[in-house]
């Protein structure tokens, strides 16, 4: 694995990712933004956000896996969310919760949740991009 994850003393402890990840691999994976598509660019979940968060997080370690790498690679996710709110929090993490049972682990690297007016068509509610390092 070449990402460790760390919860420095003097940070907050949050649960849902590390607040540093040191990563030591020699090749750098970059997975686009992945929206709720399925394979065939049919949106799935649409208007759930829950439901698109899953997808987009099975379409990333779709894409990890194609370059040899597990979400265990990952040092950094953003994501963004149109019309975020802190009151949708709670179907943030229903939807990372889902994934989760999925995957068999919750990814949990630092994190970045970004607010936007829209994306590429108006049934996406979230787009993930990941950056990971592989030995």
């Amino acid at each position: 694995m070449a990402v460790t994850l760390m919860h420095p003393e003097g940070l907050p402890k949050i649960d849902l990712y590390g607040q540093v990840s040191v990563a030591t691999g020699s090749r750098l994976v970059s997975v686009a933004g992945q929206v709720s598509w399925d394979a065939e660019q049919n949106t799935v979940g649409a208007g759930d956000l829950a439901a698109q968060i899953e997808q987009c997080y099975r379409n990333v370690a779709t894409g990890l896996e194609a370059a040899g790498a597990t979400f265990d690679d990952v040092a950094r996710l953003t994501v963004y969310v149109v019309d975020w709110t802190p009151d949708l929090m709670p179907v943030f993490l229903e939807g990372m919760e889902r994934v989760a049972k999925a995957l068999g682990k919750a990814p949990t690297p630092p994190i970045a949740v970004i607010g936007v007016a829209a994306l590429d068509i108006p049934d996406h509610l979230v787009e993930i991009e990941a950056t990971a390092l592989v030995d």
